[in-house]
């Protein structure tokens, strides 16, 4: 039974800070209460746990930009927070988790601004059709965590811009994000700030559980073991070293011919890699699929793989089939997204 409620509000706008946070919070939840933490990322896709970080996100065009992109443990699709976006998190024992009073709150909260919320489905929370909140699940040991978005003032061009289509032929054995319409709250509340919103849920809170909700202290919050989190959420094995098997294929024709590469990915490595071509230069399009084997799938480093090869390439046109081919590998990840899409 839960006798008391706590809340949190992050200060920090790191990702993996705020993820490695929320783990602590779900390792060291006390079994008699509920946690409600609210936290902000700044220019951040989020992955599931089984995604394919590629097919979800131009993950070199958003770090690029300075943006990040993290994988969070919980299922689920990909979304795109920034300070027009706020995450919740309800952090309590498996024995007191109660999904449908966890989204009450929300709900809640939302209808206290005059906005007609409501529930559709199992994850999501629309108003009039249209998204404003996606929500994921996760239970690790006694404990669970329910968490998701709440889009106030979401830079919808942003989102569009950095969360993937299948603008190439890439086949994943991960799960993909299913697309759905979203909304802005401000435009059913123009007022509407990050203040307002926190305080509408700390309030929301209260009064489904019926208590009052305490501040959790800093001083409960052991940083070293949150740095030693944090560590995990931002190494790229976490990120894009997962155990999920896909298949790319990329085409393009030239002047000299065509290029049509095919490569196998596993754990964000190149396993298999095979390039065929009508061009003339058969010897020299022989020699590419083995350099691109054990290859990080980055395009610099695909691009890099083959930069010995210029050394031994005298004929000109050789030189002109690997700078196409290296161009290629380089920018077959930053094709730019097409615009209306997030999960």
């Amino acid at each position: 039974m839960i006798k008391k409620l706590n809340y949190y509000f992050g200060s920090g706008l790191d990702p993996y800070d705020n993820l490695a946070l929320e783990e602590y919070f779900l390792d060291t939840v006390d079994p008699e209460s509920c946690l409600l933490y609210l936290w902000q990322n700044e220019k951040t896709v989020v992955i599931g746990r089984n995604q394919n970080a590629w097919k979800e996100c131009k993950v070199e065009l958003l770090e690029q930009s300075g943006g990040h992109l993290a994988r969070r443990p919980s299922g689920g699709g990909a979304v795109f927070h920034d300070l027009g976006n706020l995450n919740f998190t309800f952090l309590v024992s498996q024995k007191n988790y109660d999904l449908q009073r966890q989204l009450a709150v929300i709900l809640e909260a939302v209808r206290s601004l005059g906005i007609d919320a409501a529930q559709t489905g199992r994850n999501d929370l629309t108003v009039e059709g249209r998204k404003f909140s996606g929500n994921a699940f996760y239970k690790k040991g006694q404990n669970a965590y329910h968490h998701g978005t709440l889009l106030m003032d979401v830079d919808m061009g942003h989102l569009s811009h950095y969360l993937q289509v299948d603008t190439a032929k890439l086949q994943s054995k991960g799960v993909d994000s299913v697309r759905a319409r979203v909304m802005n709250l401000k435009e059913q509340c123009p007022d509407l700030n990050l203040s307002w919103m926190q305080q509408a849920l700390i309030q929301a809170f209260g009064q489904i559980y019926g208590f009052t909700p305490q501040p959790l202290p800093e001083e409960a919050v052991d940083r070293i073991h949150v740095a030693r989190l944090q560590e995990k959420y931002a190494s790229w094995e976490w990120r894009l070293g997962q155990r999920i098997q896909f298949k790319y294929q990329q085409a393009q024709r030239y002047s000299w011919g065509n290029a049509d590469i095919h490569l196998e990915v596993d754990r964000g490595r190149v396993t298999q890699a095979a390039v065929f071509s009508d061009a003339m230069e058969a010897q020299l399009i022989a020699e590419l699929a083995p350099l691109l084997q054990g290859c990080r799938f980055e395009g610099p480093a695909l691009a890099a793989a083959l930069e010995d090869l210029k050394v031994s390439s005298i004929i000109e046109n050789e030189w002109i089939i690997l700078r196409d081919i290296q161009e290629l590998l380089g920018q077959l990840l930053d094709e730019p997204a097409e615009s209306g899409k997030e999960s």
